[in-house]
């Protein structure tokens, strides 16, 4: 599928929001932030995941991070959506910006299109894509979830505390991690580098092969 993928610097397009008009750039400036499209305003699950978007953000401003969504739909729609949002998940705000894209041309440049969700005239439908942007304005991380599927903000904030930690110290974090657990140094550091970078010290895991390569610390 043609489109941004981790790594790729997101360009610098101008979109028009439910917020006014402003290049991405502007927006991602000295933050992270998490661009994520759906399917189409008035839609049962895309009502439930702007919702806890909004619910949840208290936690990404807690991280220094941004909202960003992107539809197809026009301003005007997105605006009459909003109180349908709102009024489903009490209590929360969309105070984040949502794109209108009708011609889908933005969002075909960011690879947020469903290949297989297609609306009465055949045009593609956006998929539930999500990407994490840096302030390098560069791709991190990014989901890609067919229209029936809803994300799950406890995963999208876990990756986001995953990558803040590794971007601050040269570990992994393994196989279910959560903020507050142990995360493994990376191959790279030989036990002397280790021993000076993480002075509190690690547990290196005895293994068969007897390679020192699982070591645990905490940061």
């Amino acid at each position: 599928m043609p489109g941004l993928t981790i790594g790729d610097t997101v360009p610098n397009l101008e979109v028009e929001t439910t917020h006014g008009k402003f290049k991405l750039h502007d927006y991602f400036k000295n933050s992270w932030t998490i661009i994520f499209s759906h399917p189409a305003d008035f839609t049962p699950v895309c009502t439930t995941e702007l919702g806890q978007m909004a619910a949840y953000l208290p936690e990404f401003e807690k991280r220094g991070v941004k909202l960003l969504g992107f539809s197809c739909d026009d301003v005007h729609s997105h605006k009459e959506w909003i109180k349908d949002i709102e009024a489903y998940t009490p209590g929360c705000e969309v105070s984040y910006p949502i794109v209108a894209d009708p011609d889908e041309d933005v969002m075909r440049q960011l690879n947020m299109l469903d290949p297989d969700e297609k609306d009465s005239s055949g045009n593609q439908l956006p998929s539930r894509a999500l990407h994490i942007v840096d302030s390098d304005y560069k791709i991190k991380l990014s989901f890609l979830y067919p229209a029936t599927t809803g994300r799950n903000m406890d995963e999208v904030l876990r990756v986001l505390d995953s990558l803040q930690k590794v971007s601050k110290y040269n570990v992994a974090t393994p196989a279910n991690w959560k903020p507050g657990e142990p995360v493994v140094i990376s191959p790279s550091l030989t036990n002397e580098e280790a021993k000076q970078m993480f002075p509190q010290g690690f547990e290196t895991k005895s293994l068969p092969s007897g390679k020192e390569y699982l070591r645990f610390t905490s940061v």
